[in-house]
């Protein structure tokens, strides 16, 4: 069976959580209810999955606390918990590509069901690589799982748009994506080429460094770092 850690901040619900969780053989090696221990204690847990609540009582979202987790622990199963169920929430868990999420209150069936799924999908798949290295260092990556550009450990803030461009350019690195596939992709139309050209300056501007490669003026690509 595997480890979960449960980092939620309402006692009464994680502690059914952990009723119902432990009644089906589950192991909880865990019960956290903030983002500033979970990021510091989940390095020593090393859980398998974890159930994390998406607003947290402190300034660290549950959010923030995936994209630590995910730097130092791809391998774990994350699996929101949220107490809205709109559209907006779904897909903020959808753009996290978080592994599922669960709505409050919490119905037991629901909850096996989702780490259940949890389970087939890690039984059943094989390891998929979600951190892509980019430039010349292999502490700058981008994670296609999270949607989230990581430079010596911390996030870049990117917008809407630059996240698209990432995506893109990660899913076919080292080969050229050419400038009207960008377009399509960014603004659902062919632009300006100044426009892009501009885009493309203020992403580097922003990070830094030279991640994204002119080619010729036919489009653009992401190399992969090496060792």
């Amino acid at each position: 069976m595997p480890n979960i850690v449960i980092v939620e901040d309402e006692l009464i619900a994680a502690e059914y959580l952990k009723e119902i969780l432990q009644k089906n053989d589950f192991h909880i090696l865990d019960i956290i209810d903030n983002g500033q221990e979970a990021i510091k204690k989940m390095p020593l847990l090393k859980p398998d999955i974890v159930l994390m609540d998406i607003m947290l009582k402190d300034n660290i979202s549950g959010s923030e606390v995936a994209v630590k987790l995910k730097a130092s622990s791809p391998e774990t199963a994350i699996i929101f918990l949220t107490a809205y169920a709109d559209n907006e929430m779904i897909e903020y868990a959808a753009n996290s590509n978080c592994h599922g999420y669960l709505i409050k209150p919490y119905k037991e069936k629901e909850i096996l069901t989702a780490i259940k799924l949890v389970l087939a999908k890690n039984n059943h798949n094989d390891p998929i690589k979600t951190q892509i290295s980019i430039g010349r260092s292999k502490d700058i990556y981008f994670d296609t799982e999270l949607k989230r550009l990581i430079k010596d450990g911390r996030e870049i803030e990117l917008n809407k748009k630059m996240i698209l461009l990432f995506d893109l350019l990660c899913k076919t690195p080292n080969r050229t994506v050419s400038n009207e596939t960008i377009c399509l992709a960014l603004w659902s139309e062919v632009i300006n080429p100044i426009t892009l050209r501009t885009f493309m300056h203020r992403i580097k501007n922003k990070i830094g460094d030279n991640l994204i490669h002119n080619v010729n003026r036919l489009g653009y690509m992401i190399k992969t770092f090496e060792n």
